[in-house]
């Protein structure tokens, strides 16, 4: 069982973790600078002699072209489609920044791209578009099909992010997801999982406070709810205060209507506050704080109280100020903090799973196969400071690839079928190339080592 509530961290305890916080942003722009972005494009073939472009371009190349034309599926064996996704975003809710604009958006999606390629062996391409309506943003990815394997969307403002992934899942021939959507829920059901067993409640009987009514809040909520939490016994709170029956200001075909009508079987109005009493969970993808969420309302909460305040770049409470009004267990978005419930956990083994068997979607089974695979990979290690695997335990990415992989077999969407043993090892080594080529261009000096402070 969780210990009792912390103390409060002294004076200069607190300047010391603040300090630590604020470390990443203050080193970012120097160092983004220096390398010129994060990602490049390298051949995956060897060119040894002059002669070797006669294969691979002019004249050999119109070889595998026929052969594509007169079979298209043969594009998977001939080309790098199969192990391509395009990361598109318009730049229009960048993290915690809102609407900065597609250009300074892309040193969001270049890191999206690294962390495809390091964590899931798949190559990304960021693809930044001129923030567009609904209709000609869903035109223009889907032109962009022929050259990709897969779509991750990545920072698009509510409600079009909605509207813009539904209508592509039913429109594309190759998998959409929407990582802010998809893969931030997919980690939240997964460290939820684990959260409830450390502190021995059960999905059914548990009272769940969702703050935000965004993008990430409604996909995790629709996840969760799915998985089994029952929605009758959740609150979902936004700026305007706790949705209900007796909110009149959505459309009826908005998530945050649906939400309004099947949540909050109680009535309840007010604000966070109003919202948090009595909860056992509260997951917030909220504004960034500090000071969303106040420790007094965290001691409003049920006995062992799980507190995921996920806004970034800063939570909505510190870690150290829950703990101390009596959370259980609290998580965050951040690297820096303990139990940080970030997408990257899961989304480069999904597509790694998707790619792998020609998945023509994802489905919420293969988030749930995903996110039990990751919280079964925490083990016997689980505690109140690891409830989810961190970035670096490597060994979270073949696992969830497998289970994807899997699933979408059992679901009769797969175009390729493997076995686990084979998706294992597949994964272990598309992964194991991605990261033993960094360490090679980094040995060779091809990738600077870090410029003196």
């Amino acid at each position: 069982m969780p210990n009792p509530p912390s103390a409060q961290p002294s004076p200069e305890e607190i300047e010391a973790m603040l300090t630590k916080a604020s470390e990443p942003a203050r080193q970012a722009v120097g160092l983004h600078e220096y390398y010129r972005g994060k990602m490049g494009t390298l051949p995956k073939c060897p060119v040894e002699k002059l002669d070797d472009f006669s294969i691979w371009y002019t004249p050999g190349v119109a070889a595998p072209c026929k052969e594509i034309a007169q079979h298209p599926d043969r594009v998977y064996d001939l080309t790098n489609k199969g192990n391509t996704v395009a990361v598109i975003s318009d730049g229009s809710r960048v993290l915690g920044l809102g609407d900065v604009g597609p250009e300074a958006g892309l040193p969001v999606m270049e890191g999206k791209a690294m962390l495809f390629k390091y964590l899931g062996g798949v190559d990304a391409v960021p693809v930044m578009l001129e923030n567009l309506a609904p209709e000609p943003f869903i035109e223009t990815v889907l032109r962009l099909q022929p050259g990709f394997g897969g779509i991750n969307l990545e920072d698009i403002s509510q409600p079009k992010c909605f509207e813009i992934l539904d209508r592509l899942r039913q429109k594309a021939h190759i998998p959409v997801w929407h990582d802010d959507q998809q893969g931030t829920a997919t980690v939240t059901l997964a460290g939820l999982m684990n959260a409830l067993k450390l502190v021995g409640k059960e999905k059914g009987d548990i009272r769940v406070t969702f703050i935000g009514s965004g993008a990430a809040g409604v996909a995790s909520s629709r996840l969760i709810f799915a998985w089994g939490v029952d929605p009758a016994k959740a609150t979902v709170v936004d700026i305007r205060g706790i949705l209900g029956k007796h909110r009149q200001d959505f459309a009826e075909n908005s998530p945050q209507y649906r939400l309004c009508q099947i949540t909050n079987a109680e009535g309840r109005e007010g604000g966070i506050e109003a919202a948090m009493r009595d909860a056992d969970v509260v997951i917030s993808y909220a504004q960034p704080g500090p000071g969303v969420i106040r420790p007094e309302w965290v001691r409003g909460m049920a006995a062992d109280p799980i507190l995921f305040a996920c806004a970034n770049p800063v939570p909505e409470i510190w870690p150290w100020e829950a703990k101390a009004a009596g959370a259980a267990v609290v998580a965050t978005g951040r690297s820096d903090f303990p139990n940080q419930v970030n997408n990257s956990l899961s989304f480069p083994a999904i597509f790694r799973g998707v790619l792998d068997v020609r998945a023509q979607t994802i489905t919420d089974e293969m988030c749930f196969a995903a996110a039990g695979a990751l919280a079964e990979a925490v083990g016997d290690s689980l505690a109140e400071e690891q409830i989810l695997p961190r970035m670096m335990d490597l060994e979270i990415y073949p696992l969830q690839a497998a289970a994807v992989g899997l699933m979408a077999q059992q679901q009769g969407i797969a175009g390729l079928k493997l076995s686990r043993d084979e998706l294992l090892n597949r994964a272990e080594f598309m992964i194991g190339l991605a990261q033993s080529s960094t360490d090679v261009l980094m040995s060779a000096h091809c990738i600077a080592p870090f410029p003196e402070n």
